[in-house]
This record gives structure tokens, C-alpha cells and sequence, in this order.
């Protein structure tokens, strides 16, 4: 039976009171192995002597909860090990990026992003029917995304071809790997528009660096 896992995370909370609200989908056969990938991953973490945690890019960019205290060049190290992580990992993606001062309402957004959804599921629909089982996961951390994410993929799929399932990070290293590349897009959207703050140069350079590197690489894997 052929499996497709759908991993979904967002950036921004759940109204309008940010300029930009983000929304990755993270696509993994399930015919590919992930489990030499994460035992490397996981190796490197102890190798570095750093605590197996759930990755979230923004503490250890901002210095908060564990990293709080710590220099810049040891709060690199967690995101320098997950980006290893994420190169190797054979998942594709997409990101639907929304400026949020665009929308009157957070009602209007979520319906943006309903549309966006359907509309790539539609463009991917061959694809997607192709799978016995399609299996989304979401922390259904806003209940507006939450709401549009379900509303998209019964409109576009087959209901019995999909099974919804909570995902916490750290149950998930694929639901880290969205959290990751929505840091990486809403990172490239703030240089694009000379938004970055010194936090965003302190971890990536300047904006030619950071777009040869780290955004070219994660880019390789855009559906």
C-alpha cells in the first residue's frame, strides 16, 4: 500500500497582529526511509553535546528557554545540525506565504489559504490519488488552520483516502522539518524586503549568503 504523510506548521498567530503569516506543507513517501537520516541527526546532537529536544528554530535564534544565557555561536549549533538534518531528508514542500495587512479579517486569511490549499491539491491531484492512504498531520495548534487545512483536503481527496493525526515536534521530526523551512521562507521574505533584524544577520550573514546557501539548498526540495 502505497502511503503518502502530509506535515503541515505555520508562522504567525492566530489573528492579524503579525505582518506576515506563513503555512508549510511537508510531503514524505512513505516508501522512503528516514530512519539512517535521523539516527545521523541524532548522533550529531550528542557528538555536540547538545540535549535531544524538540527543534524549534526561534528559541535558539532568540535566545529563550534553554538557550537563554547562551552565545550566538553555541545557539547556531542546534540550527547547524538540524539544517545537516533537513538536506538529507527526501521530503518536498510548499510554502503559502500571506501579507497579513492584505486581509480585514483573520476569517478573510484562513479563507485565502483554503482556496491556496485546494488550488494545490488540485495541481498535484494525479499525484496525490496515486496513494492508497494519505495521512495529514497537524497540531491543530490554530483552530483556524486547522478548520481550512480539513476543509481543503475533503474538497480536493477522496475522505476515506485521508486520515488527520495530531502531531507534536517532539513526536515528529517531520513536523520539525516544517517548522524549520517556515523559519527559512519568513527569513528570506524579511531580507527580499530589507525587514531582517540583527538576530536574522547574526545567524545567516548577509542577504547574498543567505540566499546562496541555506535558502538554494532548502529550495531544492520545492514541489
Amino acid at each position: 500500500m502505497r502511503e503518502l504523510s502530509i506535515f503541515v506548521d505555520e508562522s504567525g498567530s492566530d489573528g492579524l497582529s503579525d505582518c506576515r503569516h506563513l503555512l508549510t506543507v511537508v510531503m514524505l513517501d512513505q516508501s522512503e526511509s528516514i530512519a539512517d537520516s535521523i539516527a545521523t541527526y541524532e548522533g550529531a546532537l550528542r557528538a555536540k553535546g547538545l540535549p535531544d529536544i524538540p527543534f524549534h528554530a526561534s528559541p535558539p535564534m532568540n535566545g529563550k528557554d534553554q538557550h537563554s544565557g547562551l552565545d550566538v555561536r553555541t545557539r547556531k549549533m542546534p540550527l547547524g545540525s538540524f539544517r545537516v538534518f533537513f538536506r538529507h531528508m527526501p521530503v518536498r514542500y510548499h510554502t503559502f506565504a500571506y501579507a497579513t495587512k492584505q486581509f480585514a479579517s483573520f476569517d478573510k486569511l484562513a479563507g485565502a489559504m483554503r482556496r491556496d490549499i485546494v488550488n494545490f491539491l488540485f495541481d498535484n491531484l494525479a499525484k496525490l490519488q496515486a496513494y492508497d492512504a494519505v495521512k495529514v498531520y497537524y497540531d491543530n495548534g490554530q483552530h483556524s488552520i486547522a478548520e481550512s487545512l480539513h476543509r481543503a483536503i475533503e474538497y480536493a481527496l477522496s475522505k476515506n483516502a485521508v486520515v488527520y493525526r495530531s502531531a507534536q515536534p517532539s513526536e515528529c521530526r517531520l513536523s520539525q522539518a516544517a517548522d524549520y523551512i517556515c523559519t527559512m521562507e519568513l527569513t528570506a521574505i524579511k531580507y527580499a524586503n530589507h525587514t531582517a533584524t540583527a538576530t536574522d544577520e547574526k545567524f545567516f550573514g548577509k542577504w547574498s549568503d543567505f540566499k546562496k546557501d541555506i535558502l538554494k539548498e532548502t529550495h531544492k526540495k520545492l514541489v
